[in-house]
């Protein structure tokens, strides 16, 4: 009776867990799963230039760590924009340290969902004590981060400029100034580099290699790909995208803001989405017809240097 009752209460808090994930298996199962979501520093909350990829406005962010603060022009409703806003006296959010005990968290669910977790192995009552455990180990974790950090953390999302230019073997753009951020110019490396984290984000997605996305996304993108994966797997389902081909691309915008480099980028590209059962059966999506998917990616990195890391993903209308 007792293991049941603490069985009752684990399914409990992983549902709790999961409110904020799709409940239902979506047409749109690949990375993202057709949703607007993460940070774009102080423009996370107002819409791309268009694009030739992106000619019309693009769907505005569904979630994001970045609070909403000011009024977003274009949309005809008053959303909030200013990111990092606060209410005087609170500290400062860091978005690597506030997406990372997501991200580890989401692991652990995840992993749980799937027949194994950080502790994996254990049933009923020391199943649920290792939920505690976890929970406990990654609050210590992230607190510890936050003293060490917390001084010296930088806003991690923004971007801006545009410039219509195709990605493959585009000369280099340097955008105009705007407001929002001083201009970034982005190489041929570059767009080479955004290409080629479409198509690693997608493989690591099909198997379902959390590590891998640490290495190509901001703390908080694995968080909404960890609990897409958790909600997959608590329906008994799978997503497997193959055939991943590259069509267009275009710069949206690209700008700096708190040491940090931010590249939006519209990217056209098709895929085979397919979803099946625990039995391999397909209940969503085909094996053979492709779907032709445009969405706008927002890459970062620090401005000293270093790997783009895709920090936010747009649908376009």
């Amino acid at each position: 009776m007792k293991s049941r009752l603490l069985r009752s209460t684990l399914h409990a808090l992983l549902a709790a867990s999961l409110l904020a994930g799709p409940l239902a298996i979506q047409a749109d199962a690949r990375p993202g799963q057709g949703g607007s979501m993460g940070s774009r520093g102080s423009r996370t909350w107002s819409a791309p230039p268009v694009t030739r990829t992106t000619p019309y406005s693009t769907a505005p962010m569904d979630r994001s760590i970045t609070p909403r603060t000011a009024p977003t022009p274009g949309y005809g409703a008053p959303q909030m924009a200013a990111p990092f806003a606060r209410p005087m006296g609170s500290p400062n959010r860091h978005p690597f340290l506030t997406g990372l005990a997501g991200g580890f968290l989401g692991a652990g669910l995840f992993g749980m969902l799937s027949g194994h977790g950080f502790m994996g192995g254990m049933h009923g009552f020391f199943s649920f004590l290792g939920l505690l455990v976890q929970i406990g180990l990654v609050v210590m974790f992230v607190l510890w981060l936050i003293r060490r950090f917390g001084r010296s953390s930088q806003g991690i999302n923004g971007f801006g400029m545009s410039s219509p230019r195709g990605m493959p073997g585009a000369a280099p753009v340097a955008p105009t100034p705007s407001a929002g951020g001083a201009p970034v110019q982005i190489t041929t490396a570059d767009y080479q580099s955004f290409q080629q984290t479409l198509m690693d984000i997608q493989s690591a997605w099909n198997q379902q290699n959390i590590p891998a996305m640490q290495q190509m996304a901001t703390p908080e993108m694995v968080s909404y790909f960890n609990e897409q994966l958790a909600t997959l797997a608590s329906q008994g389902a799978r997503n497997v995208v193959s055939d991943v081909r590259f069509l267009q691309g275009d710069l949206a915008e690209a700008w700096r803001e708190n040491n940090m480099d931010y590249a939006s980028v519209a990217m056209r590209y098709s895929l085979i989405d397919l979803t099946t059962n625990a039995t391999g059966q397909v209940i969503d999506g085909s094996s053979t017809t492709p779907v032709t998917i445009t969405e706008v990616w927002t890459f970062v990195r620090p401005s000293r240097g270093g790997r783009w890391l895709l920090s936010a993903i747009q649908q376009a209308r």
